[in-house]
């Protein structure tokens, strides 16, 4: 140890705790956080205030970038060059800021993530903007404090007329806590700020009402609003930010152009990420992606696939690359040197109490130099008023101290006016000199008399922030670049499928799938069929409904119970795949069967849910109507809809708008007709009231149909051999009920002459000449056909044959869809899958 050193212990748990404390609060204060009066970190404000020192402004002449950042690192900031050179690259990028600070010349970088040019190549200087940023800063308004090495002063805020924290945002990562804030339209935050000069206790919502949103540099659409409102009210939230995009054709390929994409993404990374996403197939339907981008401005260009759906790749792109991105807002600023969280209201205070200390002390710093020079003009008015006493006192002086200390005493000037008189220019003995100094002076007085009164007056001094703000509005003012889509959200799955029409069968053994509407091709009535479904043995195809993607759709069993599924969570299957077992999509019980589904649109919309009914029939002829809201909540075990009595099960159940009729049909062949009035609504556990009544034991119920247009619409009947018919409901010439209506419970009226060719009835369907026909042997084979290819016959007739059944098979199931622009082809399909031409076309 050397002579006079000595070793101090020290606990370093507490050094480590201190000086940390110490490291952290000095990034807080002087290098992560902006000052919530000018919105600047100190690295931007020593970046400005080294510019306005070296008198780079936005008349002058660019001064080369490493000469602004030496005179700023040498001056006032003692850290690495590229922090400096960095901060002031990104005040001169119009993606980085909504208002750039700096006017840069040469390579500054670019949107793909370039980095900008070295410092020795770039040049920069102010733009008029940041002038106004630093107005009045030789005027005493701000404090100065001193630099690093105490050799200079530099201020600790600058007094800025631009309420820069609000229009360009800051981001900044300090120790425990970090800043994010968006940027915002310049117009709308000085609207909002004079609206709340007007009135201090207006409310955030009204605030809105002038800032709308952030205004991002890079423009984009604010999707959705939930965010935008909660981080104005908490200076917290999340903004959702979508690329705009259009549907173009380009070439004869359709193409999705992207104009503008959201702010802080980089776009060589994004269209990079894409194309992987697209190679790896996690994206489909796009073919090629080309960045078209120039000097005019951006243009990404995603070509798509012919058999691609725009909309669908676009909302796929938007779930799953930066297309859409959200900017988390978290508003903390220091304020008096401390940190704090903001909201919207609270922004716009603390700058206008900036601005309002500003012109306090402007006012003050004006007053006094104008009251300095009122009271030389005073002395200058004595002297001229005594020209010749004073001339010849200071004639008869030795020296000038003699000379101010006789004309103190003469005239009882001050020092200043004394010195003032003494250094008088013999011009200004001249009549026109001395006019214009009793013009002046009495200028001065009206000045400093106003000075005061600005002074005395509150009011005053925000009337004249208010038109200072309102000049920069003027100067600076400009449109929106972010539109607002208020009713936006997040991107659920329904926005990623297309709302196509599909097929969905159902087999005796419940297997589901879905396909492709216009996979089934249209035949001639006589045709043998397609094969629709490879079935498991002795399994048939039993259920056949239309529908679409988007819709919902609710199972009901034949043990009376409910299930809610979306038509697009039914496993896609080709026309020949089997499908998935119902079990292994819903909690069905082992013993219990799908013998019914309704697809309905919303089960949100509240009018739709009150306004319609389910109706269902059981087997043994029972028939309930419950209100459709009672089924809008499903639960993943299922829900009672139906209290289903012993050796009965549910058949069929309908959706109704509650003004329709019934329509039952038993195996014996008859049918009953009633008002849908004559069954109130029951609750989900009722049993039902009876609807038919049965012909013997043996006889059952095959079939419901709801009747809404009864002189359009014809009964189709079809038998288990294969023949069937179309017969009106009421006579479409003089409106006589064919099928007359009866009182509910009846035995009805017979609907088709049932022989032993024709064997029992299998089904009644209400159809009219739009609806096509889809017709399932138990041997698995579909035939579809054309409904107005069948004549319409009388009630009681036996029909004619629609489809040829072996002896060995028999009908299933029977059902229409509507026509789709398929080809009519005439084929009869074997079972091997060989086509041959066929149109039998007799009536039996």
């Amino acid at each position: 140890m050397n002579e006079g050193e000595k070793l101090i212990p020290i606990n370093i748990e507490e050094e480590m705790k201190s000086a940390y404390i110490d490291y952290s609060m000095s990034v807080i204060v002087s290098r992560a956080l902006p000052d919530v009066r000018d919105g600047m970190k100190p690295v931007h404000r020593r970046v400005l205030f080294g510019m306005h020192e070296l008198g780079v402004r936005s008349n002058s002449s660019h001064k080369k970038s490493a000469r602004i950042v030496g005179e700023v690192l040498g001056k006032y900031h003692p850290h690495g060059d590229t922090s400096v050179y960095d901060a002031m690259v990104r005040m001169a990028q119009e993606w980085s800021l909504r208002y750039m600070l700096v006017d840069g010349q040469g390579n500054f970088g670019s949107i793909d993530g370039d980095s900008p040019a070295a410092m020795r190549y770039t040049e920069a200087r102010m733009r008029k903007i940041s002038e106004d940023m630093l107005a009045d800063i030789d005027k005493e308004t701000v404090d100065f404090q001193l630099n690093f090495d105490d050799t200079l002063e530099e201020p600790t805020v600058l007094p800025t007329r631009v309420p820069g924290l609000l229009i360009n945002g800051a981001s900044g990562i300090a120790v425990g806590m970090a800043t994010n804030m968006p940027p915002h339209n310049l117009t709308e935050v000085i609207d909002g700020t004079i609206a709340y000069i007007e009135n201090n206790d207006i409310e955030i919502s009204e605030l809105m009402n002038h800032i709308k949103a952030p205004d991002f540099p890079t423009g984009g659409i604010i999707y959705g609003y939930e965010g935008v409102k909660e981080a104005f009210e908490t200076g917290r939230g999340r903004v959702v930010v979508r690329a705009k995009a259009t549907i173009e054709e380009v070439k004869g390929k359709e193409c999705i152009i992207v104009t503008e994409i959201p702010y802080q993404i980089n776009k060589a990374d994004m269209i990079k990420k894409t194309a992987d996403l697209v190679n790896e197939k996690k994206i489909e339907g796009i073919s090629n992606i080309r960045d078209e981008s120039d000097r005019k401005g951006m243009r990404i260009v995603y070509i798509l696939k012919r058999d691609a759906v725009p909309n669908i790749v676009l909302n796929t792109l938007y779930k799953y690359t930066s297309l859409q991105s959200s900017f988390s807002v978290n508003n903390i600023a220091l304020v008096k040197g401390r940190p704090q969280m903001l909201n919207l209201k609270q922004l716009i205070q603390y700058f206008v109490e900036h601005r309002h200390e500003v012109v306090v002390r402007r006012t003050e710093y004006l007053l006094r130099k104008a009251e300095e020079r009122a009271h030389i003009l005073e002395g200058l008015i004595i002297a001229s008023d005594n020209i010749d006493e004073v001339i010849r006192l200071i004639r008869a002086s030795s020296n000038a101290d003699e000379a101010r200390q006789k004309l103190i005493d003469s005239f009882e000037l001050t020092e200043i006016q004394a010195k003032a008189i003494v250094e008088m220019r013999l011009r200004q003995l001249t009549g026109l000199e001395q006019d214009k100094l009793r013009s002046e002076y009495e200028e001065l007085m009206n000045t400093i008399q106003d000075y005061k009164e600005i002074l005395a007056s509150f009011e005053r001094r925000m009337e004249i922030i208010k038109e200072e703000l309102l000049e920069i509005k003027n100067k600076y003012g400009d449109e929106r670049r972010s539109t607002i889509e208020y009713a936006g959200g997040d991107v659920s799955i329904t926005d990623l499928i297309a709302d196509e029409k599909v097929v969905i069968t159902i087999s005796h053994a419940g297997y589901i799938k879905r396909t492709p509407l216009n996979e089934y091709k249209t035949q001639n009535r006589g045709g043998v069929g397609q094969k629709a479904s490879a079935t498991r043995n002795e399994d048939f195809l039993e259920h056949l409904f239309v529908g679409t993607n988007h819709q919902y759709m609710l199972f009901f069993t034949q043990k009376g119970k409910c299930f809610w599924m979306r038509v697009f969570e039914i496993p896609e299957g080709t026309r020949t795949s089997k499908g998935r077992a119902i079990q292994n999509l819903i909690n069905i019980e082992q013993d219990d069967k799908v013998k019914a589904f309704i697809c309905v649109q919303d089960l949100k919309d509240e009018d739709y849910i009150n306004s319609h009914f389910v109706i269902m029939a059981t087997k043994k002829g029972q028939v309930k109507k419950t209100a459709l809201e009672q089924y809008s909540r499903p639960r993943t075990n299922g829900i009672n809809a139906i209290t289903i009595k012993e050796d009965d099960e549910l058949l069929e159940a309908k959706l109704t708008s509650g003004d329709s009729q019934i329509m039952l049909a038993v195996k014996s062949g008859k049918a009953i007709r009633f008002e849908e009035e004559k069954t109130r609504p029951m609750g989900r556990n009722a049993s039902g009231v009876r609807g038919i009544r049965l012909a013997n034991d043996q006889d059952e119920v095959v079939g419901m149909i709801t009747v809404e247009n009864s002189k359009e619409e014809t009964v189709l009947v079809v038998s288990e051999n294969g023949y069937g018919k179309r017969t009106f409901i009421d006579d479409p010439e003089d409106g006589e009920a064919i099928y007359r209506i009866t009182n509910r419970g009846g035995k009805g009226v017979k609907t088709i002459s049932i022989t032993e060719k024709t064997g029992s009835l299998v089904a009644i369907k209400s159809v009219t000449d739009t609806d096509d026909l889809m017709i399932i042997n138990k041997s698995g084979i579909a035939i579809r056909m054309s409904v107005d290819d069948l004549r319409v016959m009388g009630r009681a007739t036996q029909g004619v044959r629609l489809i040829k059944v072996r002896e060995d098979d028999a009908i299933a199931a029977v059902a229409k869809s509507m026509k789709d622009d398929v080809e009519v082809e005439n084929v009869d399909t074997a079972e091997n899958g060989t086509v041959v031409d066929k149109n039998t076309d007799s009536e039996e």
